[in-house]
Parts: structure tokens; sequence; C-alpha cells
């Protein structure tokens, strides 16, 4: 892995004026550069275009703010759609991890809280599925694939976790969505590629409060972050 991250280092500069310039799909990256996708040069890559460690900032600021997200979540729960209940239903029913579960019910739930399209984001399939019907519409997104087991629950067995770009897997087996979805913050940086129209106030939300990589933002997100800070 030393000798990968050396390499990345020394080619950084020309990876970079290519992606930039040239804008190329990410399966062609993918097939140019195929350590750009390991966990771990995601992480590097990111820190080599923005001086933040990927990771650690991410997790820090996630620790931080899910109480007060989830807080805001519940006092305005009957604003929103179902989606936003039935993601309170599946975390009061946990019983076990709950640090984890309420830190996958904050991200989850952000995209709903600033009126965003959640599942668009956070799509979910069965194992039985073909790749290509997991992925089918899924411009990006934190894919968590499902046991079938013929029982409906609102807690179904989670098979996997992938990381999806223009309706290809280009990370699989992610340990859990919270770090699923820093990756796929990171890959974003590292590939050049804008956050999506759909979902440009959740990724702003991570950019601008979780990550601080900008100094301004637009008014939903100033006025989620003024609402966070009043509950510290």
């Amino acid at each position: 892995m030393e000798l990968i991250r050396q390499k990345m280092d020394l080619t950084f500069s020309l990876r970079r004026k290519e992606i930039v310039e040239v804008e190329p799909m990410v399966l062609e990256v993918q097939e140019r550069w195929p350590a750009l996708f390991l966990e771990e040069q995601i992480c590097e890559e990111f820190f080599r275009v923005t001086t933040k460690d990927l990771l650690g900032t991410f997790r820090a600021a996630l620790d931080m703010y899910s109480p007060q997200l989830l807080k805001l979540y519940r006092a305005r729960k009957g604003s929103f759609c179902q989606d936003m209940d039935t993601l309170f239903e599946k975390l009061d029913e946990q019983t076990s991890d709950l640090a984890l579960h309420r830190k996958r019910t904050a991200l989850e739930g952000l995209p709903i809280f600033v009126r965003e399209n959640s599942k668009k984001l956070f799509p979910t399939c069965l194992v039985t599925e073909t790749e290509a019907e997991q992925t089918k519409g899924v411009k990006m997104g934190v894919l968590t694939v499902l046991d079938d087991d013929d029982a409906p629950s609102l807690m179904p067995t989670v098979a996997s976790i992938a990381i999806v770009l223009e309706e290809a897997i280009v990370l699989t087996d992610v340990p859990d969505l919270p770090t699923a979805f820093a990756y796929l913050f990171g890959l974003l940086y590292s590939l050049n590629i804008e956050f999506p129209k759909e979902h440009k106030y959740t990724f702003e939300t991570i950019q601008h409060i979780f990550m601080d990589l900008t100094p301004t933002c637009s008014q939903r997100v100033r006025s989620l972050k003024t609402k966070l800070l009043l509950l510290n």
C-alpha cells in the first residue's frame, strides 16, 4: 500500500489535470486509475485536493451534530413526509449499536429535512437482484443491499453497503452507511464531480457545516447551521 501511495502522490498533478480538463466518465477513470477507488486512496486523494482528513473530520462532525440533527427532525417530524416517520420507527426499534443507528438516521434524515429525496441518495435493493437492477437510475448514492427473507420487517438484514456513481458500483463491502457516505463525498472531490441539483443542499451541508470547506453557503444551509448552533 505504501508503494501505491507513493505512485499516486507522484502522479497527482497529471491525474488532476486530466480529470478537471477532460472530465472523463467515472468508469474511464476507474480503468485508468483503479487505485483511486481504494478506500485508503479515496482518503489520500481527498487530502491532496483539500488538505483535510476525510474520515477523521467527517466522523468528528457526525459525532457532534447527530444529536442536534435528531432533535430537529423529531421536533418537526410532522412537517415532513412519511419517510421521516419511517426513519424514526426503524431507529426506535433498534436494540444494539444505537450510536451507529443514530448517526445513520441523522444522515438519512438530512435530505428530508432540507426538502430533498432521501431514497434517491440512500437507495435500497435486495441481494437477489442483479447489479444492473440494483443500480438502475442511481446517478450517485449509498446503496444498502438487503437479504431477501420474504418477511417484511422494519429491521431487515443488511447484506452489504456499496457506493454507486453513474449507475455503477465503484466500492462495495463498506462497513456502515456513515463511512460509505464519507467515501462518496470524498470521491466527488477526487473525481471533480459537481453536487447533483436534486441533492445540492444535502451535500452543501456536509461541505460547509461538517467539513468546513467553504466560507459561504446558501440561505437554507445557513438556517440549518444556526439551528444547530442554538442547540449546542
